[in-house]
């Protein structure tokens, strides 16, 4: 099994490659230009002598036939050599795919525009058809000239609008890897209203024009009786229908399926899936579009990446904020409630453990502090070394945050001492009044709390390490709480403050 595992990976992994992509690109180009001037050649045959009526200055049918098989054979001939002249046109390819390494703008242009170059050398080679056959039975009929210059110049048309869109779909896969690695693709892309013209003259203005000639011909020189225009009119006409019908499918698809890639992927995107890129095949202005929904993918992968980012170190509300309403210097009076907790003997910690220790220890104790306050819909405002201040209150207005800081300040304590015995802590909650804002410079700056309840929290911090429960609460949050829980321990004069202050504990 893991054998085939191993030869299935080998497999796709050579699939993808870009010599796979070279392969696949020259034998589909060899057999379906093989196949697309075989088709031509014997089409162009029937058509000219079974279907449009003979001219009467043409009298040697046999002579007719016998030109229209030399013609069938040079142009089966003259394929073969222009096959061998695109390969040589698109040798760069052998030198770029197979080494993974990103084109030269030679090598780009030459990829892009391999389409064109293919259709203008099958369409050389029917141009030396029509002149060459032409020119021979023109000597010997006038009439009969015309007709074989018609008949092969309209089938050569045709032919090489065909051997343009097979070609354009073959080269899908380096037009994309040629695309995509260019720095300015709009320099050589092309423009879709070329393919819409091309598509025109192969099905509809070549074929049109082949019924055009044969009703002048008709009315100038009454070539061929009533039943045989008819049966030419109707030939040409289904020829029309085919042709149209064909083209169509091939511009719809190339039109269509670069465009209805990009339109799943903005579906993705839009359901939140950011890491999307859709495959840049198209070497007209809709590979443009593809190129450039990847770009805005990836810029929008890295501004949630940043943003996320911003969120980590700032917090979610804060970010949140600043993104929505913009980031000023200065701040606003807010009613908050704030939660401060701290570690006991963090320097002695530091000195008994090794460095990686400690800062795993620290990990698992602030993860803890995040998951309570966040759950209780409070804001860490900042970590300073082995303590961290949360905020409830601002920057985003929380009605009930006196509770909701006292429930988190009783499930942090229980939860750090269940997961995390081996560190000792205390905690404060204090409210009131605090300026919140960003505060700094213009090129640097931050969002904090400054203010009394601040100060409270981390001096009631300090005390409910000596407290059994490790919590010491003001009674003014208790007070505005409303909850129960809760019992007056002492009242102490807090160092820096002027009035002493009733400090609750949990019951």
């Amino acid at each position: 099994m893991r054998g085939h595992a191993e030869r299935v990976e080998v497999h796709r992994r050579w699939w993808g490659s870009g010599t796979a992509v070279l392969v696949r690109a020259l034998v589909g180009l060899v057999t379906v230009l093989v196949l697309v001037n075989v088709v031509g050649a014997v089409a162009t045959f029937l058509v000219a002598a079974y279907v449009v009526p003979e001219p009467k200055a043409l009298t040697e049918a046999s002579r007719l036939d016998t030109y229209l098989i030399a013609a069938a054979s040079y142009l089966v001939a003259a394929s073969a050599a222009g096959i061998v002249m695109g390969v040589r046109k698109l040798s760069s390819l052998a030198d770029w795919l197979p080494s993974e390494r990103p084109p030269t703008a030679e090598e780009q242009l030459a990829v892009l525009r391999g389409p064109r170059t293919l259709a203008r050398g099958v369409g050389v080679l029917w141009f030396g058809g029509t002149v060459l056959f032409g020119a021979l039975t023109f000597v010997h009929s006038v009439d009969a000239g015309l007709r074989i210059t018609a008949i092969v110049s309209l089938s050569g048309v045709i032919t090489a609008a065909v051997a343009f869109r097979l070609a354009e779909l073959l080269l899908r896969e380096a037009a994309g890897r040629a695309l995509s690695a260019s720095e300015h693709p709009q320099k050589i892309a092309q423009s879709v209203a070329v393919r819409s013209i091309m598509t025109w003259v192969a099905g509809t203005g070549a074929p049109v024009l082949g019924v055009v000639l044969l009703g002048v011909a008709s009315m100038v020189d009454h070539v061929g009786t009533r039943h045989e225009v008819a049966l030419a009119t109707a030939v040409l006409g289904a020829n029309c229908l085919l042709a149209g019908f064909i083209t169509t499918v091939f511009v719809t698809r190339a039109t269509a399926d670069p465009i209805v890639s990009v339109r799943r992927a903005l579906a993705r995107i839009e359901r939140g899936e950011l890491d999307v890129t859709v495959p840049v095949y198209d070497g007209t202005d809709i590979g443009l579009l593809q190129a450039g929904f990847n770009r805005m993918a990836a810029g929008l992968r890295e501004r949630e990446e940043l943003r996320d980012l911003f969120g980590r170190h700032v917090g979610v509300d804060v970010a949140r904020r600043a993104l929505e309403q913009g980031i000023e210097l200065g701040g606003e009076l807010r009613d908050v409630a704030v939660l401060y907790i701290d570690v006991v003997g963090s320097t002695r910690i530091a000195e008994q453990m090794p460095a990686h220790d400690v800062v795993d220890l620290l990990n698992r104790f602030f993860g803890i502090v995040i998951d309570v306050v966040e759950s209780a819909d409070g804001f860490i405002n900042k970590f300073a070394g082995d303590a961290a201040l949360a905020i409830f209150g601002a920057p985003a207005p929380l009605p009930d945050r006196h509770a909701r800081a006292l429930a988190a300040a009783r499930t942090l304590a229980s939860r750090v001492t269940k997961e995390i015995p081996e560190i000792d802590f205390g905690i404060g909650v204090a409210s009131g009044e605090a300026v919140a804002g960003n505060v700094g410079g213009t090129s640097r700056y931050e969002y904090t709390v400054i203010g009394s309840p601040v100060n409270e929290a981390a001096r009631l911090g300090e005390l409910a390490k000596t407290l059994p429960g490790r919590v010491a609460v003001s009674a003014a949050v208790v007070g505005a709480s409303h909850v129960d829980g809760w019992r007056p321990a002492d009242e102490v004069l807090l160092r820096g403050r002027a009035d002493p202050t009733t400090v609750y504990v949990p019951l």
